[in-house]
């Protein structure tokens, strides 16, 4: 469509704009300036980004794993013994859980969307539109701070998959105001050719320039209003525009949803690798605890021990005894270590991206396991309760893995464990699902809770289970691994090994 001067119309971003008036240079030389400013920030954010969790810098000739790490935070002096232990531990292993996990390549990002496309076919859709965040991440590997450095803004920025038949490559474009269409170009999304791009000005209603462009003027021709979905993170004033201005919009679901949720074998190494190294990173750790540790000590260590390997944390709960009696904590962190103590953590970290999500439950290294019957026996009650239910809750994730398979439903895993909690007596001391979906978000769907009964999983999904049950001013027990639902087998372990005892987490 092209236009004249003045008229207010969109203007597309491959045609020459020969008649702007005289006055527009002023404006166009702060455009030019803002960009600079903008694309200064995020060549800063993205060499931040190249120090970032796990870049594995080489694989020597033993087999072992070189990487640069992250920055460490700094501890206090009479913590220094503990850290370098656990930092110690950690190297010990080579960080031979790495050599799974790579950077992706432009061509995963291509197979997604043209994933995508072929998925919108099948469930009757147009367009699938998305804005920076995860879901945008997952198609173009831009996050909302790498687009908005500053903050979630106003202005649309949004990318459009057009449906497409199997073998034909989809058409994507992006609606971009028009002072931020060369930023948008400098992003490198990976894409194999130019980016297209429909702009639109300060003044213009974006949601209409975006229905009169091109890639939906057919539909607009047939007298059809375009069916497009959008995702959970999606704004409302951005859903409503669109719904607003002559677009048909629907929530996210069907076979576009499992796009995300199915993944290749590239995003597996990686949550392979993630997952491991939080697990390792935790069993490091636990050999150098000593008593009188506080909760908050021992978070700290364990996330600088996560760091040292390139892996880079992002939630971490370390509980003692009662603390953990509700399962994410709340309390102070100022509750300290003894010999009893059963220690709950729950940490999740990222590299390349994606998320781990792991919870072990044991005891400290200082209490030893007994070796015989009569040394068991010998133990106090409260102890023996501690293995009792750590029991319990082994065989309820080991009763969930049996049915996280092909074609079970999500509802079917979290009541084969809730069966078990509730037949060895403790039902209401299990207060929430046992699991959910994990990739580039720690929680994604399908969400693996008794009333899900609908949810069908397939192979290539990836979920967590973590049974728990927590007895209130006593102590709580969680065990959370992560798990790849493959075809015609049981699920496969994506954190190395599961926990042995209370003694071997």
């Amino acid at each position: 469509m092209s236009t004249v001067k003045g008229d207010g119309l969109p203007r597309w971003h491959n045609e020459l704009h020969n008649e702007l008036p005289r006055v527009d240079l002023r404006f166009r030389t702060a455009r030019i300036a803002f960009g600079v400013v903008a694309y200064c920030l995020l060549l800063w954010q993205l060499l931040l980004g190249m120090m970032s969790p796990g870049e594995i810098v080489s694989i020597d000739n033993h087999n072992n794993v070189h990487t640069s790490g992250l920055p460490l935070k700094p501890v206090p002096q009479d913590l220094q013994h503990f850290q370098d232990c656990s930092i110690a531990n950690i190297r010990a292993t080579n960080l031979t859980f790495l050599k799974t996990a790579h950077p992706l390549l432009v061509s995963e990002f291509v197979g997604r969307r043209n994933r995508l496309a072929h998925a919108l076919v099948e469930d009757g859709l147009d367009a699938f539109i998305v804005e920076p965040g995860y879901t945008f991440s997952y198609y173009a590997n831009i996050t909302q701070q790498q687009w908005e450095v500053w903050e979630p803004e106003e202005r649309p920025f949004l990318m459009v998959v057009q449906s497409a038949a199997a073998g034909t490559e989809p058409n994507v474009t992006f609606l971009v105001p028009s002072f931020e269409e060369e930023r948008a170009r400098l992003l490198g999304m990976p894409f194999e050719h130019r980016i297209e791009a429909i702009t639109y000005e300060e003044h213009w209603n974006p949601y209409s320039t975006l229905l009169e462009s091109p890639p939906f003027a057919a539909t607009i021709a047939s007298g059809r209003r375009p069916k497009i979905m959008v995702d959970e993170e999606m704004r409302d004033f951005i859903s409503r525009g669109l719904s607003d201005n002559g677009f048909d919009v629907v929530g996210l679901g069907g076979t576009v949803e499992q796009v995300r949720q199915t993944k290749s074998e590239a995003e597996i190494g990686i949550l392979r690798a993630v997952n491991t190294g939080t697990v390792e990173a935790v069993r490091a750790m636990r050999e150098c605890l000593t008593p009188g540790l506080a909760e908050d000590e021992v978070m700290l260590v364990l996330d600088n021990t996560l760091r040292t390997t390139g892996l880079d944390p992002f939630f971490d709960i370390v509980l003692f005894d009662e603390d953990a009696s509700n399962p994410h904590g709340g309390t102070d962190g100022a509750k300290n270590l003894e010999a009893e103590t059963m220690v709950l953590i729950d940490v999740g970290a990222h590299l390349f991206g994606y998320s781990s999500d792991i919870c072990r439950s044991f005891f400290p290294p200082f209490f030893k396991k007994p070796e015989s019957a009569e040394q068991y026996e010998a133990l106090g009650g409260s102890t023996h309760h501690k293995l009792d239910v750590w029991d319990i809750v082994f065989e309820a994730q080991t009763a969930s893995l049996a049915v996280l398979h092909e074609n079970s439903s999500a509802a079917a895993v979290d009541i084969a464990a809730r069966t078990v909690i509730e037949t060895a007596g403790y039902g209401d001391a299990f207060t929430h699902r046992v699991g959910h979906g994990i990739g580039i978000k720690a929680h994604e769907s399908q969400y693996l809770h008794k009333g899900n009964v609908n949810a069908t999983l397939k192979a290539g999904m990836t979920f967590t289970s973590e049974p728990g049950i927590y007895l209130v001013d006593k102590f709580g027990v969680r065990h959370e691994d992560v798990l790849l639902v493959r075809e015609s087998s049981l699920p496969e372990l994506l954190t190395g090994r599961r926990a042995k005892s209370a003694w071997e987490p």
